[in-house]
C-alpha cells in the first residue's frame, strides 16, 4: 500500500466520522421575573421543543429597576420551570445571579443522535401509510 493511499483513507474515515457526530447546541431562553402565564406556556413549550431535537437550553431572566431587588421571584420562576421539564431534562448548573441576569442551564436526558435517530424513526413510520392503488374500489367490480 502506497503512502497516497494510506493518506486518502484515513481522510475519508476522518470525514465518515464528523458526518456522523452529533453537536449539542445552547439554545438560550430569556424571561422577565413578571410574566404572564400564558407567555410562560409559550417559552416553556420552546424549551421542551429544544430539550426533545437533544439541546440544552439556557434559561436567562433579565431584572430591570426595582425587580433587582427581588431575585427571589427570578429564583421561584427558575425553579418551576425545572420542575415542569422535569421529564425531559435536568438542571446541569444550578440558577445564579449574574448582575442584573440570573442564569440556568438545563441539560437534555436523551443524546442529540438519539433524538435525531427517534425523529427519523418516527419520520419513516408515518410514510409506511399505503396509498396504493391495490385498495382503490373498482368501480366496475362493484357493479358485477
Amino acid at each position: 500500500m502506497d503512502y497516497g493511499k494510506f493518506k486518502y483513507e484515513s481522510a475519508m474515515k476522518a470525514r465518515e466520522a464528523r458526518r456522523n457526530q452529533a453537536h449539542t447546541i445552547i439554545k438560550e431562553i430569556k424571561l422577565r421575573p413578571k410574566i404572564d402565564p400564558h407567555d410562560y406556556e409559550t417559552k416553556k413549550g420552546h424549551v421542551v421543543r429544544f430539550l426533545k431535537a437533544g439541546d440544552k437550553v439556557k434559561v436567562t431572566i433579565m431584572f430591570r429597576g426595582r425587580e433587582q431587588s427581588r431575585p427571589e421571584l427570578g429564583f421561584r420562576l427558575l425553579q418551576r420551570l425545572a420542575e415542569d421539564v422535569t421529564e425531559l431534562g435536568f438542571v446541569e448548573s444550578q440558577p445564579k445571579q449574574d448582575g442584573r441576569n440570573m442564569i440556568m442551564v438545563i441539560g437534555p436526558h436523551k443524546k442529540k443522535a438519539e433524538a435525531k435517530a427517534e425523529k427519523a424513526a418516527a419520520k419513516a413510520g408515518h410514510s409506511d401509510i399505503d396509498t396504493d392503488d391495490d385498495l382503490a374500489i373498482d368501480p366496475v367490480a362493484v357493479e358485477e
